[in-house]
């Protein structure tokens, strides 16, 4: 008869499986772990993990924003930007990773993590392809392309974090990492700020230079990163057997099912209808088309309000900074309140605050600026609670890289909207843009009240079906069913 397992809030507050042991497993180390030893694992692994995630992260938001800066460098004049062109070229980079986000996550978890470095020699390849076109549609067709390339290196990053961290430590990574998002878009400002005073060198203007320096950058990033890349941890090598022993062994003990795995199209299918990831898909697309905004066309809005060109990619920097601190600080307090809803919701809140400002006071050059700090805020709290709290809902293995790359890449459709709801005709107010952004993020809202209520209710209905089943503990048949076995209880 197996020990049995003790449910408590705090158990389902980290949405774990309740049994601690795994009969296949082929560790000896059972929970409850010493402390001391987790804690030096777990700084081993910042230390080893992150760095370089991070560092990727950073290239990766750079080269996708730069186009922003580039328009008021000139670009719009040159390639004859009127009417929508702009537009297209900044939605045309979503549809990429629409179409090429899911079957590229599924790849990166079939071939490796260093398949990420690949990806990035090529998007590389693609931002320099910017930096040399003559006319629009090949601005167009290289933003398709770099998209493609693109898209699966959030969703990868984020399965290969939450590989080798329990739920109860995700979240802080996973934002840890995303800073690099918000931080590489103060970067982009005074990058292109110092990157402009080669205008006219080798008879190229400024914002070809913003393409060709960062896409270069970025070939040496991707190149460098090779040796340095983790494997998933199964086969991780940087760590002393007793060390590796543990970390599969608390992967295991969280829920997780690390051994290799095959992966069929009925089962990508069957992984998709899980409603809690079209939910998620909400959530994220509510966020994320207001955080593209402030990505694409921030320096544009300020610029509008009497800013100079300099100017506007000079003020961009704080808003990124300040939204960068205030997601951190959220995001630890989530783990440690072991809650998710009540932090997205957080986000929802300062993000529409912003959002408002913006839309009720178009004039006012100082408090819409202030504006663009709530915005940033609340969209960068948000946008990594709604992709980590879904994905350890979905256990690990196929399903939760099928629902990290779901989430992310058909989330990126708010990215799409926001490309197409900023309209020429009303720069720099852009009522109609920051007026879709509201009505999205009040869709997100509703998404994540869903997926809270729908979560709690299914953790209810297994608790009852246990109590009248406590011999379903026995049934190995359940081994590595991950969110589907009927122990596994959902983060709240």
């Amino acid at each position: 008869m197996a020990n049995s397992p003790v449910l408590d809030s705090a158990s389902l507050e980290k949405g774990a499986i309740v049994q601690t042991h795994s009969p296949t497993s082929s560790t000896h180390l059972q929970a409850p772990f010493d402390r001391a030893a987790e804690r030096r694992l777990i700084h081993k692994l910042d230390l080893r993990i992150l760095p370089v995630l991070w560092i990727l992260y950073l290239v990766n938001f750079i080269d996708r924003a730069n186009i922003g800066n580039a328009k008021i460098q000139g670009m719009e004049k040159e390639l004859t930007l009127t009417g929508q062109r702009f537009n297209i070229s900044v939605w045309v980079f979503n549809l990429g990773y629409l179409v090429a986000g899911v079957p590229l996550t599924i790849a990166f978890r079939k071939y490796g993590p260093k398949s990420l470095c690949v990806m990035m020699f090529c998007w590389g390849i693609t931002v320099i392809g910017c930096g040399l076109v003559k006319r629009w549609e090949q601005l167009v067709i290289c933003r398709l392309l770099e998209g493609m390339a693109e898209a699966a290196y959030i969703s990868g990053a984020a399965y290969l974090i939450g590989a080798y961290y329990t739920k109860s430590e995700y979240l802080t990574r996973f934002v840890f990492f995303s800073t690099a998002g918000i931080i590489a878009g103060a970067v982009n400002g005074f990058l292109s700020t110092l990157i402009a005073k080669m205008d006219g060198t080798a008879g190229y203007k400024a914002w070809r230079w913003i393409f060709i320096i960062e896409g270069l950058c970025t070939l040496c990033v991707s190149v460098g990163s090779w040796w340095f890349m983790m494997p998933f941890p199964e086969h991780c090598t940087f760590l002393a057997p007793e060390e590796k022993e543990l970390l599969l062994a608390r992967v295991k003990a969280d829920g997780g099912h690390i051994a290799d795995e095959d992966i069929t199209f009925k089962q990508v299918l069957h992984h998709l209808s899980d409603w809690k990831i079209w939910a998620a898909v909400a959530m994220n697309m509510g966020v994320t088309e207001n955080a593209n905004s402030i990505a694409n066309f921030q320096p544009t809005i300020l610029k509008g309000l009497g800013y100079t060109a300099i100017q506007a990619q000079v003020h961009t920097i704080p808003v990124y900074i300040v939204g960068a601190v205030f997601s951190v600080i959220f995001a630890y307090m989530s783990e440690y309140l072991r809650h998710r809803y009540a932090f997205y919701m957080l986000g929802w809140a300062v993000l529409c605050s912003g959002l408002i400002v913006e839309i009720v006071y178009p004039k006012s050059a100082g408090v819409r600026y202030m504006g663009m700090f709530f915005m940033a805020s609340g969209a960068y709290l948000a946008m990594p609670v709604s992709i980590v709290w879904v994905s350890i809902n979905a256990g690990k293995g196929y399903k939760r890289a099928i629902a990290i790359g779901a989430i992310i890449n058909f989330g990126t459709a708010g990215a799409f909207v926001s490309s197409n709801v900023f309209l020429k005709r009303e720069e720099p107010k852009f009522h109609t843009g920051f007026s879709t952004g509201l009505g999205l993020a009040c869709m997100g809202a509703f998404a994540a009240t869903v997926t809270f209520f729908g979560c709690m209710w299914e953790n209810k209905r297994r608790d009852e079906k246990r109590a009248l089943l406590p011999e379903i503990l026995e049934d190995d048949t359940n081994e590595g069913m991950s969110d589907e076995h009927p122990d596994f209880r959902f983060v709240l």
